[in-house]
């Protein structure tokens, strides 16, 4: 795999230096959970593919109330931070085709690790759901065949794009696969998310 040009220490420093929102840095950790379960299934480099999955939303915070600079920022960043162009393009690609972003929108994704990225982390958010609508609001109460159940209802988590999630299949992962690999990481990161 390519070099990233950060560490993960460096990684580290950047999500505290420029996230300042509980929810964000919560979603940054679920997905490097995702993406690390995830490059441990496929044989690839779990630290780097769990950077990427850290890093992917660093601007977030800067950028939620002008989306249209949602990843032109996080650009910025992480060149300012040494990051190599492989990494700022992997971790730019979760927004390609997003039409309130004009450098973005006629992009697509073309790499296992770019469909990775993007349907570990809108899946993020179908996990997270389904386990706030448990009755003890905790992740080790979702149950895998509940998850698959939600995810084919397009009105739960309504916001999270199937067919971003689905890209997952583009990297050669059923989707039945791709939803345990992901609720079996978050579960596993449970206790620092305070689920």
């Amino acid at each position: 795999m390519e070099d990233l040009g950060i560490t993960k220490a460096k990684a580290d420093e950047l999500v505290e230096e420029y996230i300042t929102e509980p929810m964000t840095k919560f979603h940054l950790l679920e997905s490097e959970a995702i993406m690390k379960a995830l490059a441990a299934h496929l044989g690839e480099d779990e630290e780097k593919w769990g950077i990427i999955g850290l890093l992917h939303d660093i601007d977030w915070d800067l950028t939620k109330n002008d989306t249209a600079q949602h990843c032109v920022k996080a650009q910025e960043i992480l060149r300012q931070a040494g990051a190599s162009e492989f990494l700022i393009e992997t971790v730019i690609s979760h927004a390609y085709r997003n039409d309130t972003i004009p450098l973005l929108k006629n992009r697509e994704r073309n790499s296992k690790i770019q469909h990775c990225l993007v349907a570990a982390e809108t899946l993020t958010g179908i996990i997270i759901a389904s386990a706030l609508v448990q009755p003890d609001k905790k992740l080790s109460s979702v149950q895998l065949p509940s998850l698959k159940k939600k995810f084919k209802s397009k009105a739960f988590a309504a916001n999270c794009s199937r067919e971003q999630v689905g890209e997952c299949e583009k990297a050669g992962i059923s989707m039945d696969v791709f939803l345990e690999i992901g609720l079996r990481a978050l579960q596993a990161i449970s206790g620092r998310l305070g689920l």
